[in-house]
């Protein structure tokens, strides 16, 4: 046995340790089926900020987003944007979702929606979106955690074996502890999350021979038409190579499998509704949850602005790109590390291997350092287990609370709501990995929609924060519309079809629009048109009561409605410039990517500089929101709950609560 694969154990056995402790502490904790879903919700502030961002940016942020940003270049790097924009969504929500939490004793997004709505139909909807969020995706995190233990173990744990094995681990400590189980273990993963991109990041540019150096490389880059995609020639994108533009605003493709985008995928429009996917991490049920289980909002704005955006934003923009980027000039692609003459200290990944791109990163200080090769392993296994974990112990709530004690036992007492979470978890943990391990193609194509059915949250909870005009019929057959959407614009859909020997006519993203997109424009127009013509005086009236409630404690005060559109402003323009058509401007505005390095204004590809520009200004879009208009601080009034028992929700039909 290697030396690395024995400090490997022994990282491994030490984080397990902890994991466990937490699961036997939150246990002993947890004496209300509050206090076991939602933590009682008394979070600490750090303990939120540290967990939400650990939950929100995955492993896929570890091990994933770089190697797509081999694959496709820089057009593939404005996803991460979604260090913006997935904390965007919790701006937009989470601090008004606490205080009806707080005010009506909330505890799971079904039970706030159904009766806010005064419906069940929803409460199953949001069930299912949470159900088809969470196995799918906690199925990719587990599978991608037995790959990478194999991997680094040489082969000695294998694949099927050593996920079911890290999967009991999870199991036992969310189920034992809950929610707050789960927090206190993200905390660790999130610092181990960091810390593991920022040193695979280092490494990247030791490789390379610094900034300057890998700036030098991709200018002899532009100036061929080497990689993938060749050049691009889309509406507005230029004619450059691939690697170092977008292509253009948008393709009337009919999607991937019937007509290939020409110089890449990640068009302008593209890169929007991507971004509207990533937002549905936020929207979906499992972070209601999260925001119920703090005492207050005060942390909501610190894990938006500074933890998220900022944070995750920095390493994002400048280390993981270079992991992406720079794998090109190490030996991953051939054809381009002999364009620079660069060492071959990567393996050719040319043949759609780019997926083992940091494990390749981690094996390089091997023989130097086997002990951090070992602690990189449990950076990427810990940063795979942290959403996971919080999508297994929410879903298991909602199991709970919105159908066992619903429809089966309402009288059901604290023990007995705390007993079938447990069941719930495991339901969803052996869901999971039974997919994942007698169907892993399935598997991707399931995955592919996880967190676009997240998004299609959007409109009810716009509803319920912001808008009381819609209705339940709006609101509901919106929610149906969107999932059907998203569902027949991924490949699972054309899977689905083809089954009945049906060809849909298109193919997966038609007209380089992601399914989220397709997603919300049917849910926004069919809620938009059947709110308008299902109004009831009786029922908005009922609505009101909660409006009137948000508009009474978290109203903007008189000094401070002029700017709000100023904020409107602000955030469109990012929107537009940032993360959608606008970008565009990005490819050649500070130098033409085939223009030589001399000639570029930071010293970096024009696409990169413009990136990290609106990485800045988003980061202040971010500020504006969550401090300057107070969309994420503390109301000035305090919220008065009004049940004494904060594990029993007002009821599902509401009433003169």
């Amino acid at each position: 046995m290697s030396a690395k694969v024995v400090w490997l154990f022994i990282f491994v056995a030490l984080y397990w340790a902890y994991c466990i402790y937490w699961g036997i502490k939150g246990a002993r904790m947890s004496k209300t089926a509050s206090d076991y879903f939602i933590s009682g919700r008394q979070l600490a502030m750090w303990v939120f900020v540290l967990a939400a961002t650990a939950t929100s940016f995955s492993g896929w942020t570890f091990m994933g987003h770089p190697g797509l940003i081999y694959r496709d270049g820089f057009q593939y790097a404005y996803a991460s944007f979604y260090a913006i924009t997935i904390p965007f969504t919790g701006v937009m929500f989470l601090k008004r979702q606490w205080m009806l939490g707080k005010r009506f004793g909330f505890v799971t997004p079904g039970e706030m929606l159904a009766t806010y709505f005064q419906g069940d139909a929803i409460r199953i909807l949001v069930v299912i979106v949470a159900l088809l969020f969470s196995i799918p995706y906690l199925g990719l995190q587990l599978r991608a955690s037995g790959l990478l233990f194999n991997a680094l173990t040489d082969g000695l744990v294998g694949v099927e074996f050593g996920m079911w094995l890290l999967s009991a681990v999870v199991f036992i400590y969310v189920a034992s502890g809950g929610l707050r189980a789960v927090a206190y273990v993200d905390t660790v993963q999130c610092i181990l999350l960091a810390f593991g991109i920022i040193v695979i990041g280092i490494i990247a540019y030791s490789e390379l021979g610094g900034w300057t150096a890998f700036g030098q490389d991709l200018a002899k880059l532009g100036e061929t038409g080497l990689g993938k995609w060749k050049t691009t020639q889309g509406w507005g994108g230029g004619d450059y190579n691939a690697y170092l533009a977008i292509p253009g605003v948008i393709q009337f493709t009919a999607g991937l499998g019937k007509e290939t985008p020409v110089g890449g995928l990640w068009t302008g429009i593209m890169v929007l509704t991507y971004m509207f996917a990533l937002m549905g991490i936020h929207s979906a049920p499992a972070f209601t949850m999260w925001s119920f289980s703090n005492t207050n909002p005060r942390p909501f704005a610190p894990q938006q602005v500074w933890a998220s955006a900022f944070g995750i934003g920095a390493i994002l923009f400048f280390f993981t790109a270079a992991q992406g980027m720079g794998a090109h000039f190490l030996g991953a692609s051939p054809e381009i590390t002999a364009l620079v003459q660069g060492p071959s200290a990567l393996p050719d990944l040319t043949a759609n291997k780019q997926g083992g791109i940091v494990g390749h990163y981690i094996n390089l200080v091997g023989d130097a350092a086997p002990w951090l090769v070992g602690l990189l392993a449990v950076c990427a296994l810990a940063a795979m287990q942290s959403t996971g974990a919080a999508y297994m112990s929410t879903a298991g709530g909602m199991l709970t609370r919105d159908l066992y004690k619903r429809y089966l036992n309402p009288t059901a007492d604290h023990s007995t709501q705390k007993l079938f979470g447990r069941i719930g978890v495991l339901i969803i943990v052996l869901s999971a990995l039974v997919v994942a391990t007698f169907s892993a193609d399935a598997l991707v194509l399931l995955g592919g929609l996880a967190v676009a059915f997240g998004f299609q949250m959007w409109p009810s909870l716009a509803a319920i924060c912001w808008f009381p005009w819609i209705t339940r019929q709006g609101a509901t057959l919106g929610l149906a519309a969107g999932c059907l959407a998203v569902i027949f614009t991924e490949n699972f859909g054309a899977s689905i079809a083809g089954f009945f020997g049906i060809d849909l006519g298109w193919g997966r993203w038609p007209w380089t629009i992601h399914s989220a997109g397709w997603g919300i424009l049917f849910n926004a127009t069919i809620c938009v048109i059947v709110s308008a013509m299902t109004q009831d005086e009786g029922a908005m009236q009922h609505r009101m009561k909660y409006h009137n409630f948000l508009r009474e404690h978290a109203s903007l005060p008189e000094t401070k409605k002029g700017l709000i559109p100023v904020a409107w402003g602000i955030t469109l323009i990012w929107l537009f410039f940032g993360i959608g058509p606008g970008a565009v401007i990005g490819n050649d505005i500070f130098g033409a990517p085939n223009a030589g390095y001399e000639n570029w204004t930071f010293g970096i590809p024009s696409i990169w500089a413009w990136q990290i520009i609106w990485w800045v200004l988003g980061v202040f879009m971010m500020w504006f929101l969550a401090y300057k208009m107070e969309m994420s601080t503390v109301p000035d009034r305090e919220i008065e709950a009004l049940v004494d028992d904060i594990g029993d929700a007002a009821p599902a039909q509401g009433g003169d609560d």
